[in-house]
């Protein structure tokens, strides 16, 4: 009688599980809803089903394979809209980036899930294969982490961590070179490329650099090398250390030595450091970005700004100058070029939106801000803002170097401090067609002892060619007109560019 019983129930929980299967499978062969964010919930919910019904080895992986490529077109058609969004985070987009979130940690859970029990041998099966589970967990992994960047928020709790523990498992299997049927790029690729994003300094990153850089890893992270220890003790800046044990990104050796005690993954980006330069000069002499196998975003100003960054930072990290102060006391910031030209033009009497912040570092050349209250604006990484505190008179030049935004009402910003003042100016030229067009600039007066040229701050993309002589027009207790030349591009980020000028002496 017992043994019936439980017959029956072993059948009957056979049946479910099936039936289980063949819904997910039903509900995959449906048309998705019109809008990507319409088809998370839905997406989550067969992905969670997944997890908890039976079926045959066989039915799940043939589920589970259905379900990733589904949710891999969703997340695609959502990108775009994801880098569009401006910090910080409303809380309705936050709360549609924490479901695909959630949705890639299901998936990178439930396909490293395929790889036990599994011989790494055993290819008979494309769907049950370990090499295309272990790129899958892989991919959904970095796919977290680029989009966790994407809105300046820290990486998920056990996200890199779990990247450097599903590698060291394709490493144990000897499939870290293998690149699946079907797929173009190997694991260990799938790997480094997120690896160099997390180098890249990502908070430093704008959305639209993040996924730039995004793919221009994935398409050279092939150019990084392994190297020793011992190597990277008198290697250049370039070197950084993993720590597979920890939830943490690689770090740079010349910033943080690497203990002794851990089983550490040492690598240089010298060779990649030294392939940006290439591609910045090919670029710089007109070559299209196509033609060089680069992200179309590289054939603009902004895109050459964030390789040209980038190569900076890996072939010259440099030391910090100054120490940093731990500090509490309120400023007042302006964010944006109209902005500041009208700040610093009109004063007081400026019809633009300030915000109110809270210092909490501050070095000689820049502070560490957080938002406190009022609109933020045009505020974005690479961006422009100004601040005064107390009774200043004048409004000091900043760029935005770096945001992290944890929640929506939290936001912190690091600063570095451009001039100490600005000169508002008309940059006159001619137009396409008749005409003169006239574009508002902050001229940047020279800094004894650190900097003994001018610098002219203007548009992201609006002057493209060195040595062009410009003609300013600047409005003071009299009406100058002077004649400068640019001579250099200082930096270029996606809001502005900063320019060398120099004066013509019969008109200065």
């Amino acid at each position: 009688m017992t043994n019936t019983a439980f017959d029956e129930q072993d059948a009957a929980g056979a049946v479910t599980a099936h039936s289980g299967i063949r819904t997910i499978l039903q509900w995959l062969t449906s048309p998705m809803a019109p809008h990507p964010a319409e088809e998370l919930p839905a997406l989550r919910a067969q992905v969670k089903a997944w997890h908890e019904v039976g079926g045959s080895s066989k039915e799940r992986a043939l589920a589970l394979n259905g379900l990733y490529e589904r949710s891999s077109s969703v997340v695609a058609a959502l990108l775009p809209e994801l880098t569009e969004l401006m910090l910080p985070i409303p809380r309705k987009s936050r709360r549609l980036v924490r479901s695909v979130l959630d949705l890639l940690q299901m998936l990178a859970d439930d396909t490293l899930e395929m790889v036990e029990g599994v011989a790494s041998q055993d290819t008979s099966d494309r769907y049950q294969a370990p090499d295309l589970a272990l790129w899958r967990s892989l991919h959904a992994l970095a796919q977290q982490l680029m989009i966790a960047h994407l809105i300046a928020s820290p990486a998920p709790t056990g996200a890199w961590q779990q990247l450097h523990q599903t590698y060291a498992m394709a490493r144990s299997r000897h499939l870290e070179a293998t690149a699946p049927r079907g797929q173009s790029r190997k694991l260990q690729h799938i790997y480094h490329a997120a690896i160099l994003l997390g180098c890249a300094q990502p908070a430093s990153l704008t959305a639209r650099e993040v996924v730039f850089l995004a793919a221009y890893f994935e398409r050279f992270a092939g150019q990084i090398e392994t190297i020793s220890a011992e190597t990277a003790a008198t290697a250049a800046p370039a070197t950084f250390w993993v720590d597979p044990t920890r939830d943490a990104p690689a770090l740079p050796f010349s910033r943080k030595l690497a203990p002794s005690t851990a089983p550490l993954e040492y690598f240089s980006c010298a060779g990649l450091g030294l392939l940006l330069k290439t591609q910045i000069a090919q670029l710089n002499a007109g070559t299209p970005a196509e033609e060089i196998g680069l992200p179309e975003l590289a054939s603009t100003p902004a895109g050459v700004g964030v390789l040209r960054r980038l190569a900076g930072r890996w072939n010259d990290f440099g030391k910090r100058r100054f120490h940093r102060r731990r500090q509490n006391y309120r400023t007042v910031l302006g964010s944006g070029l109209d902005g500041l030209w009208q700040l610093c033009k009109q004063d007081d009497t400026a019809t633009v939106e300030l915000s109110r912040w809270m210092i909490t570092n501050e070095s000689p050349d820049g502070y560490a801000i957080m938002h406190v209250s009022g609109k933020i604006g045009t505020l974005s990484v690479g961006n422009v803002a100004a601040v005064r505190t107390g009774d200043e008179k004048d409004w000091q030049i900043c760029i935005v170097r770096w945001a992290v935004s944890e929640n929506p009402e939290h936001l912190e910003l690091g600063l570095q401090i451009l001039s100490p003042k600005a000169v508002p100016a008309t940059l006159a030229r001619p137009a396409d067609g008749e005409g003169t067009e006239y574009l508002r600039v902050l001229v940047l007066p020279e800094i004894p002892s650190q900097r003994s040229s001018q610098l002219l701050v203007v548009a992201s993309g609006a002057l493209t060619q060195n040595n062009e002589k410009l003609l300013l027009v600047i409005e003071g207790e009299n009406l100058a007109v002077r004649e400068v030349q640019s001579i250099g591009i200082d930096e270029q980020t996606g809001s502005v560019d900063i320019l060398t000028i120099q004066a013509d002496p019969k008109h200065f």
